[in-house]
Parts: structure tokens; C-alpha cells; sequence
């Protein structure tokens, strides 16, 4: 559901058509393969044609939509290469932060760690998988803005889209949400703790958690997946 964007605010339209498009298609409300109108698009936001083209240009510079001119524009389906190379380079960005944050990480910002773990927990007994995902963006944002990586999260944050929308596909089901919480735990612990051989770690193990869900996941939904994964035993082992 796209509820109608007004004019008004600091942000631009085309900004928010952006951000808005890109969220329904990391959250599956467009699914890889589907094909988007701008006109329909831009009649459910009752914004004009214009900002949504722009986002879809940036969209398709981010490697979620395929504008095909005379043919229409689609949404890119997951591409199981992509989401393992991705995994390898966040996780090296991630596991150097854990690390900076182990070291450095003040006592009321591993607090604040601490109540969103607790706040994942509550979300978790409740089983609503679509409240996790804000509470553990805010778990990952917060280790780095902790310690003062803000460019390593806009890094982080630009290119984990196709990981995300695998993220989506595969809780609670593929990935039992209390495992993913037990993961964030350790991670905290070992910083309170200044251990960051233990933190680098528990990052590392929670970040290969999509090396097990993502071949099942493959199988499960081969519509979803570009060809390519049929491959993907092999492109895990290579990740």
C-alpha cells in the first residue's frame, strides 16, 4: 500500500517517491519480475509523473528496477551472486566497526544496544517480523554511528538492498527471528566485555546467517531468482 505523498516538507518529492519505491520493493510489496507503471505509480502517491520518473532513474542506478524503453520497467529479481558479494564486503566494513566499537564504544550507547536488543525480543514473541527489520537497522546504525563511522554505514546502508530483500523473504520461516536476536546479544556482550576478537566473531557468524537461508530460500521461490542461482551452492562456497 502507497499512501499519497504531499508537496509539503524539507524533503524533495522525487526524494520520498524514491525512498517510498525503494522500501515496497526491499519489503516485497513489488516483487522481483513485477512491472511498474509511472503513471499508476504516480496516481497512487497523487504526485505528478515527473518525480517518479526520477526515482525510477535512480532505482535502476541501484540495481533494483530494469527501465526496458518500448518494453516497460520492471523490477530486478534477486540475483544470488550479488547478494554473496555484497555479504563479503559489509562484512568487512562491519566486522572493522565491531572491532572500533569494542575498543571505543561508550557505556550508554552499548545501553542503548542493549534496550533495542530487548525491544527485538518483545517484537519477536509477538511474531511480527516486519517490526524486527526497523529495530535491527537500528542495531547495525547504531554500532556505527557509535563510533563515529557514519560514512561506513551510508556504504553499508547503499548497497545491502538485495541482501534485505532476502532478509524479508526468509523470516520468520528460513530464519527464526530469536536466532538473529540470540546473534545481536553476543555481539553486544562481546563489546561491553572490550573483547574484540569476540566481537569480530559474533559479527562474522551473524553476517554468514544468509549463507544457509539464501539456498533454500532459492528453491523455494525460483521465480524470484534470477537464473543464475541455480549455481548458487557454488557461489556460496566461493563467498
Amino acid at each position: 500500500m502507497l499512501d499519497p505523498i504531499r508537496p509539503e516538507g524539507p524533503e524533495p518529492v522525487a526524494r520520498r517517491v524514491f525512498r517510498e519505491l525503494r522500501a515496497a520493493i526491499v519489503e516485497m510489496t513489488f516483487r522481483p519480475g513485477q512491472a511498474l507503471s509511472e503513471k499508476e505509480i504516480a496516481d497512487r502517491f497523487g504526485v505528478s509523473r515527473q518525480p517518479v520518473r526520477e526515482a525510477f532513474i535512480k532505482l535502476s542506478e541501484a540495481g533494483l528496477l530494469s527501465i526496458r524503453p518500448q518494453r516497460g520497467t520492471y523490477v530486478v529479481k534477486i540475483s544470488a551472486r550479488q547478494v554473496y558479494d555484497v555479504r563479503f564486503v559489509r562484512e568487512a566494513v562491519e566486522v572493522a566497526v565491531v572491532r572500533k566499537a569494542a575498543l571505543e564504544l561508550p557505556g550508554n550507547a552499548i545501553r542503548s544496544l542493549r534496550e533495542i536488543v530487548k525491544e527485538q525480543r518483545k517484537v519477536a514473541a509477538d511474531e511480527r517480523p516486519d517490526r524486527f527489520f526497523p529495530l535491527d537497522e537500528a542495531l547495525h546504525r547504531g554500532l556505527a554511528l557509535g563510533v563515529g563511522c557514519d560514512y561506513a554505514w551510508r556504504v553499508v546502508e547503499d548497497m545491502k538492498v538485495q541482501m534485505d530483500r532476502v532478509r524479508y523473504l526468509s523470516l520468520p520461516a528460513a530464519t527464526p527471528l530469536t536466532r538473529l536476536i540470540d546473534q545481536h546479544e553476543v555481539i553486544v556482550d562481546a563489546i561491553a566485555a572490550h573483547d574484540p576478537a569476540k566481537a569480530e566473531a559474533a559479527m562474522r557468524t551473524h553476517l554468514s546467517e544468509i549463507l544457509t537461508s539464501l539456498p533454500e530460500l532459492a528453491q523455494r521461490f525460483p521465480d524470484l531468482f534470477e537464473p543464475e542461482s541455480s549455481d548458487i551452492a557454488d557461489a556460496g562456497t566461493a563467498a
